[in-house]
C-alpha cells in the first residue's frame, strides 16, 4: 500500500462512507490504483465495502474486483444482486477475468448473471469459457483477440483491426486464419503497414507459430511461454481452429499458484489450502503427511528398540543419533528440491536425467567426504573410542550418498508415474531418510564393534 493510505486516510474514508458522502469518497479514490482500493476494502466492514464499491465506475470497479482475494470477493458478491454484478462489473471485464469471477458463484447465481448481461455475445463467450477446466489452456484463455483472414488485403486488414481493437487493451499479435477459422500464422503490424494496400495477408504471414490446445494443462502453457519468451499464446481446438489467447499476466498467476502449491507440498500440506478455508479443510490437508511422519517416528523407535542392546553396550552412540537422522533428511530434501526445480523448468530428456544422476552422485561423494571428515576429526579430538569414531564417520559417509541419490531418484520416479514430484521434497523424503539413516547407523556400528 502506498504511503498515503495510512490509518488516518482509512478513518477519514470510513467517516465519509458513514455519512454517505459520495463525492468525497470518489475524490479520495480517484487517483488510486485498483490494487490499492482492493487493499482498502480489506480494512472495511462488508457494508462499508459495498457502499465504496458502488461508487466506482464500471471499468475501475471491474479492475478492483479482480484484485480482491478470492474468498473476500465471493463473500462480497453474495450480498449483491445478479443484475448489479452483471452491469457494474462483468460487462467491463475481459472474458477470462469474467469467467474466473462468475465461475466461483453458485450455479443459480451464475446463470442469473449471464442472463442479466446486455452484451449477449460477451455472455456467450463467458459461458463457453466456463465449460473448460480452470487448470487448462481453455480455462486460462480470453476470447478477445485480433484476427484476420488470409485472403484479405492490407487495406481490409487495417480496417478490421481498427474495429476489433476497440475491445482489446493490448494488441500483442495479429492472428491469421482461413475461411474455416483454422490458425495459419501471425502477422506483424510493422510489416503490415509497410506493404502496399493491395498486398494479400497470405503473402506476409509468419507460418511458424507456437500454440496450445484447449485441453493443455496450465503447466504446459507456462513452460511454452517461458521457453519461447512469448507475451501471448494462441489457443486452438483439436481441429486447429483459433479459440482464444493466453497473455503473460495469466501465466504469472499460474506460476504463482504452482509455487504456492509446491511450497505447501514441501511443508507436508496436500490439496490447495487458502487462509480463509474452514478449520476442518485446513486440518484435513495437513493430517496425511503428519500421519506419515508419525509412522516414520514409530519405525525409527522400532529400529532403536531393536538395537537397544547395542546402545546399552556403547552408550556414546546415542549422542550421534540426531546428527545422523538430521543429516540424512536435510541432504535428501536438498537433492530432491533441485531435481523438482529441474523438472518444473521442463528439462525431461533422457540425457539430462542421467547427467543429473551422475552429477548428484558426485556432489554426494564430495559432500560425504567433507562432513564425514569433519566428524572424524572432531571425534579424534574429543573421544578416545576409535571404533565409534570410525562407525559414525562411515555411517555419515554412506547416509549422505544414499540420501543424495534417493532425493534425486524419488522425484524422477514420481514424475514418471504422473505424480507431482514436489511430494518428494516434503515429509516423505525426510521421514524415509531419517529411518534408513538410523538403520544404517546401527548396522555399521554393530559391524565395527563385532556385535551380532
Amino acid at each position: 500500500m502506498i504511503a498515503e493510505l495510512n490509518r488516518e486516510f482509512i478513518d477519514q474514508l470510513k467517516e465519509y462512507i458513514g455519512e454517505e458522502a459520495s463525492a468525497e469518497v470518489k475524490g479520495m479514490l480517484q487517483d488510486l490504483h485498483p490494487a490499492d482500493i482492493a487493499e482498502i476494502m480489506e480494512e472495511l466492514t462488508m457494508e462499508e465495502a459495498k457502499y465504496l464499491y458502488l461508487q466506482l465506475d464500471g471499468e475501475l470497479a471491474s479492475d478492483v474486483l479482480v484484485e480482491i482475494p478470492e474468498d473476500d470477493r465471493n463473500r462480497f458478491l453474495r450480498i449483491l444482486s445478479p443484475g448489479v454484478i452483471a452491469s457494474q462489473f462483468i460487462e467491463y471485464m475481459d472474458s477470462d477475468d469474467a469467467a474466473d469471477v462468475i465461475g466461483d458463484l453458485d450455479e443459480e447465481t451464475k446463470e442469473a448473471v449471464l442472463r442479466e448481461m446486455e452484451d449477449k455475445e460477451q455472455a456467450g463467450d463467458i459461458a463457453d469459457l466456463l465449460e473448460y477446466d480452470e487448470d487448462t489452456a481453455g480455462g486460462l484463455m480470453a476470447k478477445e483477440l485480433v484476427k484476420v483472414n488470409e485472403n484479405w488485403t492490407v487495406q481490409t486488414c487495417l480496417k478490421e483491426i481498427s474495429a476489433q481493437a476497440e475491445e482489446i487493451d493490448e494488441i500483442y499479435y495479429v492472428y491469421v486464419v482461413d475461411d474455416d477459422h483454422i490458425l495459419k500464422g501471425i502477422l506483424s503490424l510493422s510489416r503490415l503497414i509497410q506493404k502496399p494496400t493491395h498486398t494479400k495477408v497470405i503473402d506476409m504471414i509468419t507460418e511458424e507459430i507456437h500454440s496450445v490446445r484447449t485441453d493443455a494443462k496450465q503447466e504446459e502453457v507456462a513452460q511454452i511461454m517461458e521457453k519461447y519468451d512469448m507475451v501471448a499464446l494462441p489457443v486452438v481446438d483439436h481441429m486447429g481452429r483459433l479459440k482464444g489467447r493466453i497473455t503473460i499476466d495469466d501465466v504469472v498467476d499460474v506460476i504463482r499458484e504452482e509455487a504456492g502449491r509446491d511450497y505447501q507440498m514441501v511443508s507436508g500440506i496436500t490439496g490447495d489450502v487458502e487462509p480463509g478455508d474452514k478449520i476442518w479443510q485446513q486440518t484435513r490437508a495437513r493430517i496425511p503427511w503428519l500421519v506419515i511422519g508419525t509412522v516414520g517416528g514409530l519405525l525409527g523407535a522400532r529400529v532403536l528398540g531393536a538395537n537397544a542392546g547395542t546402545i546399552s553396550q556403547i552408550p556414546a552412540m546415542a549422542f550421534f543419533i540426531p546428527l545422523i537422522a538430521a543429516t540424512a533428511g536435510n541432504v535428501g530434501v536438498q537433492s530432491s528440491s533441485i531435481v523438482v526445480q529441474n523438472i518444473a523448468s521442463g528439462s525431461r530428456s533422457f540425457d539430462s536425467i542421467w547427467t543429473k544422476l551422475l552429477k548428484e552422485l558426485a556432489v554426494g561423494i564430495v559432500t560425504a567426504i567433507f562432513f564425514s571428515g569433519i566428524i572424524f576429526a572432531y571425534n579424534l579430538m574429543f573421544s578416545d573410542n576409535l571404533q565409534l569414531t570410525l562407525a559414525v564417520s562411515c555411517t555419515l559417509f554412506i547416509v549422505i550418498i544414499f540420501a543424495s541419490m534417493s532425493g534425486t531418484i524419488i522425484p524422477l520416479l514420481l514424475n514418471k508415474m504422473k505424480i507431482d514430484p514436489a511430494l518428494a521434497t516434503g515429509p516423505f523424503i525426510t521421514t524415509t531418510n531419517d529411518v534408513l539413516g538410523l538403520l544404517l547407523y546401527m548396522l555399521v556400528a554393530r559391524a565395527f564393534f563385532g556385535i551380532i
